[in-house]
Order: structure tokens, then sequence, then C-alpha cells
């Protein structure tokens, strides 16, 4: 996992960024993470863009998060709040990244908004 900043129109969101890079990560994702601790936005990368792939779940979570979910481009094509426990949510439209962060990180982001982490 590596620490950059995400930021959206250049504007900071979250001053600490961690990678799911492996399928263990991704797996795991947030499922047991302590609420205290999670001070950061955590990026998921898939592939390719998708519907599917890039579908949540809340199983063993046990704090509402914001999620963003960027297309290939970076740019927000669907934003979401969701609640512990959620069973599935699928993006409005494919993407390739998906962004978790603290609940209320991502007010003021917009959808055709870019995204970006460095």
């Amino acid at each position: 996992m590596v620490r950059k900043v995400l930021k959206v129109d250049n504007k900071i969101i979250m001053k600490k960024v961690l990678f799911a890079k492996t399928t263990l990560e991704r797996t795991k994702g947030l499922m047991f993470e302590n609420e205290k601790k999670f001070d950061y936005a955590l990026v998921f990368e898939f592939p390719t863009e998708s519907k599917i792939r890039s579908s949540l779940h809340m199983l063993f979570v046990f704090f509402p998060i914001d999620v963003l979910f960027l297309n290939k481009n970076k740019i927000v094509v669907d934003k979401v709040t969701l609640t512990p426990f959620t069973p599935n949510y699928t993006p409005k439209k494919a993407s390739k990244y998906v962004i978790e962060m603290p609940k209320g990180k991502a007010k003021g982001v917009k959808l055709g908004q870019k995204a970006s982490w460095d």
C-alpha cells in the first residue's frame, strides 16, 4: 500500500491514500476495520471498466462510508454513502476505480469531476 494525496478537481479531499493492490487486499477491503483507525481513502483499481466488477458489499464493515466510482479517465461517475451490512451496491456506470473513505469526506464532490492522487 502506497501513501498519496487524493484530490478532486485539484481540491484535497484526503491527505492519506492507500491502495488495495493485491487480491487479498481487494477482498478484505474495510472488513473488520476499526472506524477510529479509518482516516484514509482506500483506492481499488480494476483491470477494466465494469459495473459488476466494481460492485461493493458492506458485510463486516461496521460503520458508514462514502464511495466514489471513477471511470478509466478518473472522472466521478457515481457517488454513494453506504451503511453497515449493505449486501450489494452496483454503480450506475461502469467504473475502473473505486475509492472508499470516511463518511462525509466526499461532501461537495459532484459527478463529472476529475480525481487524482499524487
